[in-house]
């Protein structure tokens, strides 16, 4: 009898052993070769890419269709999978994938309308642009064909990808729109709390907004807020794992009077949230009339941020009010009032296909404003349709980022800002001799109101009389402090006429940006070495406006002996210390504990945690506190976070570290969720700094007065997805990184090599020439002898 179990379970072992070994050379073959070379039919002249040690591609191309091409063939070799994912999430197609988990996602997405509108905004596009979209997309197919279901892992599961077109890559920008400006959500989490709170309370907790014009009081109905509750419950957090959420992200230059070098410098890191494989790929493409330096997205022939060996620039999310909801009136089934009688729905069929379910058909409406996504929800309650600069005609963000990628100075390259028309920005640029913000995308005109709360639709009182762009939004040429810094806070810079410009209500707090401005008033003639550290600087600003004020607490037995471990502290949030986690848990547990007394749901994503935090500890705020000054309540607060602490960390509060609960996750979109590749789909590493560092580590700040804490509740979700430092002196000199890695193959060795380097501050060069070659590729016309 054992010796049959002994042969069953030897039999057994060589059958793993051999479908391990399979299921291994299978995987084996989604791997690019070392060199290779292929034909492309649409290809002009050969073009060259040499890898680098990184998984870097270093093209040289002999015009810029021929280098659209080869970027697309690379973008395809090593993030196929990425792209195709985009694309279905964009167009609401991921429920053929996924199944019933993703029918929210697509729902919005087809209610939105995402796809038809980049259709159409295709055919307006300058033939330049046109050209470079086909060009990529020929390059991607040339891949796609070359490798079907073999391009990736992913693909062995889904089946080979389908044809890419030049209307798939305007979708990256168009996901970029939706997922960069959410002001609807925050006007639906208004109208949701009006049927809790009364109106200045509501606007209280956005405290760091504007105040350059009064709050519309007219708007404010209780009315809407079980409706508003009810959407913003079945709508997708941020999109998911599948596309673009949150925002934040810093920039800064000096000028050459300013500068060790004598010629400007500029720093950026665009911060989004982290992925496996990251948002950004490396690339250095080279034709004979230009080369193009830095962050590429995958999907797109264009460089979006990085240099052109002229100019350098980068981008920050300026927080603008581009988004409206307009409460609709129903005259009947097929027509709303309007301000010149009635007006049919615009309505069209759109059918989702869902893995393993029936297919879902909706009837989606359209208003003059937009469409009508209340429909989400059903029919029954008020109808609400959402206006953007983003969902308008007429997008021509491609051309303007083809435009500034030729660019040769600042003033032409700040002509690309009215033409990158979502999302809005701001466009930080330098040349060799001057630095410039400028504001990009449409905003728009409000005959009234401010843009914060839902809107009567019917009479026009409130509709939209067109949008600026350009000149008329805030920018600067050439300031006189030789300096400019933005971490998305408002740019105060008038218009042309002398007036502030009114961006919108909500706005976040200066503590990043000030210690930026702090730095480089410390640093003297700053150099590229400076920039480069002061990326990962992780000072809180925020916590030393925070620390007086919590010192005074009284506290007893282990709250006393973690509050004197605050005593001493500077703010830094160093992955060694102690006190980032204190104070991070026990803001997080004192804020939200006063939300929910106020019966305020929590945690509320709309609701900014640090500076509704810093509102609460000022004399100002202190009536949400039962009119005390909020001693009590952080006392408590402190007590419960320390217990709560120690639970999971030791008893030793001295022993605990901010690293061990603040790690970064890469996590793959599907891998990552499937048990038995749960390691192969994820990465992780210890970092310090927390929302307010200008080196960013954002959290979920989700930790609930009634919480129990649990590994994770800190985790590192949004931070620096790129950095780059540009030399304007020389600008071979410059440096970049990315994370985790070139590779969208989780098999690959370059899909996580670059965490230990974004980690710990270092960066690459991207100079003239590789200085290691890993492989080689050649890409030949398909006539070529």
């Amino acid at each position: 009898m054992m010796r049959m179990i002994r042969r069953t379970l030897a039999i057994s072992g060589v059958t793993v052993a051999l479908a391990a070994g399979l299921v291994t050379g299978v995987v084996w073959l989604t791997l690019p070769a070392q060199d290779h070379t292929a034909r492309g039919s649409l290809l002009r002249k050969e073009a060259l890419i040499r890898f680098d040690s990184h998984g870097i591609p270093w093209i040289k191309a002999g015009s810029d269709e021929d280098a659209a091409f080869a970027l697309g063939y690379v973008h395809a070799r090593d993030r196929g999978f990425q792209m195709d994912l985009m694309r279905r999430a964009a167009s609401g197609r991921l429920s053929e994938l996924a199944g019933t988990d993703t029918l929210p996602l697509d729902r919005l997405m087809r209610t939105l309308g995402l796809r038809h509108r980049a259709e159409a905004d295709f055919q307006s596009l300058p033939p330049a642009t046109k050209a470079l979209l086909v060009a990529y997309a020929n390059g991607v197919n040339s891949r796609f064909q070359e490798k079907g279901r073999f391009l990736s892992p992913e693909f062995l599961l889904s089946g080979a990808p389908e044809p890419w077109s030049p209307v798939d890559s305007l979708l990256w920008g168009k996901s970029m729109m939706l997922y960069l400006s959410g002001n609807y959500r925050t006007e639906l989490a208004r109208a949701e709390l009006t049927a809790i709170l009364p109106r200045d309370r509501i606007m209280e907790l956005w405290a760091a907004g504007s105040t350059e014009k009064p709050v519309d009081a007219s708007v404010f109905n209780p009315r809407f807020a079980e409706s508003a509750r009810r959407l913003l419950a079945m709508l997708p957090a941020e999109g998911a794992r599948f596309t673009l959420p949150s925002t934040a992200s810093n920039e800064w230059a000096l000028d050459g009077a300013h500068s060790a070098t004598g010629a400007p410098l500029l720093a950026g890191d665009p911060h989004l949230s982290f992925g496996l494989p990251g948002v950004w790929y490396l690339a250095r493409v080279e034709t004979p009339d230009h080369v193009l330096v830095g962050a590429t997205a995958p999907g797109t022939p264009f460089l979006v941020i990085g240099h052109n060996g002229r100019i350098a620039w980068t981008f920050t999310t300026s927080v603008a009010d581009t988004q409206d909801l307009f409460i609709e009136t129903e005259l009947d089934p097929g027509h709303y009032a309007s301000p010149d009688g009635k007006l049919a729905y615009e309505t069209r069929q759109e059918v989702i296909h869902v893995r393993g379910a029936s297919d879902v058909t909706l009837i989606v409406r359209e208003t003059r404003h937009g469409p009508v996504i209340s429909d989400l929800v059903g029919r029954s309650g008020p109808i609400m349709a959402l206006a953007a600069t983003g969902l308008l005609r007429g997008d021509t963000a491609s051309a303007g980022l083809a435009l500034l990628n030729r660019a040769q100075t600042v003033q032409e390259a700040s002509l690309a800002a009215p033409l990158i028309s979502s999302p809005i920005q701001n466009l930080l640029i330098a040349d060799h001799e001057t630095i410039g913000i400028f504001t990009t995308g449409r905003l728009p005109l409000r005959k009234e109101g401010d843009g914060s709360w839902p809107v009567p639709g019917a009479d026009g009182a409130h509709d939209w009389a067109g949008t600026i762009s350009g000149d008329a939004l805030p920018h600067s040429l050439t300031p006189s402090s030789g300096r400019l810094v933005n971490a998305n806070e408002r740019l105060r810079i008038s218009d042309p006429a002398g007036n502030q410009v009114f961006l919108g209500r909500d706005g976040l707090g200066e503590w990043r940006a000030n210690r930026i401005r702090q730095m480089l008033d410390g640093a003297g003639k700053a150099g590229l070495a400076d920039f480069v550290a002061m990326q990962t600087d992780q000072r809180s600003l925020f916590a030393q406006a925070l620390l007086p004020r919590l010192r005074l607490i009284r506290a007893e037995g282990d709250a006393e002996t973690a509050l004197s471990l605050l005593t001493g502290w500077d703010g830094t949030m160093a992955e060694s210390s102690p006190a980032p986690l204190i104070f991070n848990a026990w803001m997080d547990r004192f804020r939200n504990a006063v939300l929910a007394k106020a019966n305020v749901p929590v945690p509320d994503a709309a609701v900014p945690p640090l500076e509704f935090s810093a509102w609460l500890l000022s004399d100002a705020g202190a009536h949400w506190c039962d009119g005390s000054d909020c001693t009590q309540q952080l006392a408590r607060t402190l007590d419960e976070t320390v217990q709560q602490l120690k639970a999971l960390y030791g008893p030793r509060p001295a022993e605990w570290r901010w690293g061990n609960a603040h790690p970064v996750m890469f996590r793959h979109p599907l891998l990552s969720r499937i048990p038995v590749l749960k390691l192969a789909g994820q990465a992780s590493a210890s970092v310090g700094g927390d929302d307010s560092t200008v080196g960013r580590a954002g959290t979920s700040h989700a930790i609930s007065a009634d919480h129990a804490l649990a590994d994770g509740d800190f985790e590192d979700m949004h931070g620096a997805s790129y950095r780059g430092v540009y030399d304007l002196a020389d600008l071979t000199r410059s440096r970049f990184i990315a994370a985790p890695g070139q590779s969208g193959n989780v098999f690959s060795a370059h899909a996580r090599d670059f965490i230990p380097l974004w980690r710990d501050g270092q960066t690459l060069p991207l100079g003239q020439e590789p200085s290691h070659i890993e492989a080689i590729l050649h890409l030949i016309p398909a006539n070529a002898p």
